[in-house]
């Protein structure tokens, strides 16, 4: 993208200083900037004057591309920030929408319901074996987070345990940027701003593959079993005062991709079981089919007593997050009692069109058996990637589902945004976490995007380390 100085841009609040030519593809770039307030971005790094990161105007999306205003195509190999299972403008997703549109668009869920969210919470519930069998919903995932949190100390209140007030989370840990999610957020680049308002937590080591001393022949379930240990540490300690301990499973995905062995949420859970602490797990990224089994937990044999959706569920195309439960903690609420009630609502709780995505999205998984072509198509992308794997300035290359990520050694500080910048020459929407890059693609490569994925990402790679 042509980024000459040809005009100062002025916004609202005054000059915003961004070098661009006056065509139809940078005039979108102008828009935006003069008002678009863009997500977990610095926004003057799209308008520095040396080397800024280029903004993207997006026209279309098709399959696993998405296109902007001058034909240029990218693969969006981070399925847009991992809520895109099934491609961009999928035929049958747009088929149920469209006819969701002519029936119900939206109807207050406090004293109404309707067929689209019933039938999604009775197919989620048969998913769990009716072990979760009532679902809450919001419409994104720090909302599910917050109401997972509220619901737990909620329910040790209604059972005369109103002392039970703390929440415990992982090192590196990320669950979302509202008040409570972020009080269980453990990145500080998202956190310390906001410390002050926030209401503490306490933090356990994670279990973490990556940490395991290969030197002395720790494995992945050596630090699951560590990390279990020092949660059991705490749990003797303040079980009493412990609502809930939340968790990623299998992937702690904002940290850098940290992937851990199943062994310790099954070891969480029998600790929780002992101490009388709620277990909540965020599948918010890792749910839906992306860690290998619809439901990351599943690897464990585990339950837990809240899990957390979003992303994936609508398949990417609306915003939609639910927290489904056990019986017991909703029978802790049912009460002729108003105050015993669970009285938090979002306007568009359980919006039909969102839900009738999200109905179209589990029609494809049953109907495509999408989680045996994973099994295929992430064997055949791990092969490709292969190169990348034994690259000298690579180190933990690792899998999970469909997950990939590295490490890169001695990266600069500022090697996110120039990776960033360089995929997008080279058709690649990818955007690493510091200096891990990770893919999330859709479930819908064919072999030659596979291919591609893999050689573009080592081109990529080798132009920005040697840069």
């Amino acid at each position: 993208m042509c980024r000459r100085m040809d005009s100062r841009l002025r916004g609202n609040d005054g000059e915003i200083g961004v070098v661009l030519e006056l065509n139809k593809q940078s005039d979108w770039v102008a828009r935006s900037l003069r008002s678009v307030w863009h997500p977990c971005t610095q926004m003057q790094h799209h308008a520095q004057l040396d080397n800024p990161v280029p903004l993207i105007p997006v026209k279309s999306g098709k399959g696993a591309w998405l296109y902007d205003h001058e034909g240029r195509r990218y693969l969006d190999a981070i399925s847009s920030w991992w809520v895109n299972l099934f491609g961009h403008a999928n035929p049958r997703i747009n088929a149920a929408l469209k006819e969701q549109l002519d029936t119900l668009e939206h109807a207050m869920l406090a004293g109404f319901t309707h067929e689209p969210v019933i039938e999604l919470s009775e197919k989620l519930s048969a998913l769990t074996g009716h072990v979760l069998g009532h679902s809450f919903y919001a419409s994104d995932g720090a909302s599910a987070v917050e109401i997972a949190l509220k619901m737990s100390f909620h329910s040790w209140r209604n059972n005369g345990k109103s002392g039970k007030q703390e929440f415990v989370c992982l090192k590196g840990s990320y669950h979302g940027e509202t008040i409570g999610a972020l009080a269980v957020t453990d990145v500080a680049l998202f956190k310390d701003a906001y410390g002050p308002l926030l209401r503490a937590s306490q933090t356990v080591m994670s279990p973490d593959a990556r940490k395991a001393n290969a030197a002395e022949g720790e494995t992945a379930e050596d630090m699951a079993r560590k990390a279990a240990a020092d949660v059991e540490r705490l749990f003797i300690e303040r079980a009493d005062k412990i609502a809930a301990i939340i968790i990623e499973p299998l992937v702690q995905c904002a940290t850098g991709m940290a992937m851990h062995d199943p062994l310790y949420l099954k070891l969480v859970r029998e600790l929780c079981n002992r101490h009388s602490v709620h277990l909540i797990l965020d599948e918010i990224a890792v749910g839906c089919g992306r860690t290998g089994t619809f439901f990351a937990c599943e690897q464990a044999d585990v339950w837990p007593d809240f899990l957390c959706l979003s992303k994936g569920i609508s398949g990417g195309y609306l915003p939609l997050s639910l927290v489904m439960t056990r019986n017991e903690i909703y029978e802790a609420f049912y009460s002729s009692d108003v105050t015993r009630g669970f009285l938090h609502s979002h306007s568009y709780t359980g919006n039909p069109l969102a839900c009738r995505a999200a109905l179209a999205t589990l029609q494809i998984f049953e109907e495509d058996d999408v989680l045996a072509a994973n099994r295929i198509k992430a064997a055949r992308l791990t092969a490709a990637l292969q190169p990348l794997a034994q690259h000298k300035q690579v180190r933990n290359f690792r899998q999970r589902g469909m997950i990939w990520a590295f490490d890169a050694i001695d990266a600069t500080p500022d090697f996110s945004r120039r990776f960033f910048a360089t995929a997008v020459e080279h058709e690649l929407l990818m955007r690493p976490i510091g200096s891990t890059v990770y893919m999330m693609p859709p479930y819908i490569l064919n072999d030659e995007e596979i291919d591609g994925l893999a050689a573009n990402t080592l081109a990529v790679f080798d132009k920005v380390m040697a840069g």
